[in-house]
């Protein structure tokens, strides 16, 4: 198998390191194959690929979108390093408001999988990170919702205490008053 799939500590949360094959020219890696990633829990149904540039203590973030486009999404860095975190924002769940973050990078190839019911975002560390993610749902600015970056109910262990934010993201409510319907489901 050319993929590695490993549950975090929130086992919804998985990261799937590939293969490389290396040799004098570069490497060689698949990003994506259907029936190993269904084997993992990790859905067939993508439908939208966005691609991200950003520079150096950029903080994108906390994402999430609700039903009915709810999107689950497959992060990874083509190129530089970020910090990439998940939010659990499922009511009920045993890890409501706990956080996962993994240093996902060009280096590593590794790539985090997030289903739909967590808030996402990202903080780059490098110069620049160009930060390509499939969702599995298309982008709907109607549904589109999100947490202010520093929440401290959340409190999020960020690399910088003053990244740079889009106005958008400065203006995120905190969890506890955020619209948002996802229920956890066992």
């Amino acid at each position: 198998m050319p993929f590695h799939f490993k549950h975090l500590a929130i086992p919804d949360i998985i990261l799937i390191e590939p293969k490389t094959f290396r040799d004098p020219r570069g490497y060689f890696l698949e990003t994506y194959k259907h029936p190993d990633f269904t084997a993992n829990g990790i859905p067939n149904h993508f439908v939208q690929d966005n691609l991200s540039h950003s520079t150096k203590n950029i903080l994108r973030g906390l994402h999430y979108q609700i039903p009915p486009h709810a999107q689950g999404k497959l992060v990874m860095a083509l190129q530089g390093e970020i910090f990439d975190v998940a939010v659990d924002i499922r009511k009920g769940s045993p890890t409501y408001g706990k956080w996962i973050k993994k240093h996902l990078s060009e280096a590593r190839h590794g790539m985090l999988y997030i289903p739909p019911g967590f808030a996402h975002g990202f903080f780059v560390k490098s110069e620049v990170a160009v930060v390509m993610y499939k969702c599995t749902s298309e982008y709907s600015p109607q549904h589109d919702r999100g947490i202010i970056w520093n929440d401290p109910e959340i409190r999020i262990c960020w690399p910088s205490e003053k990244p740079i934010l889009s106005k958008k993201d400065l203006s995120l409510p905190r969890l506890c008053e955020a619209e948002n319907p996802f229920l956890y489901a066992p």
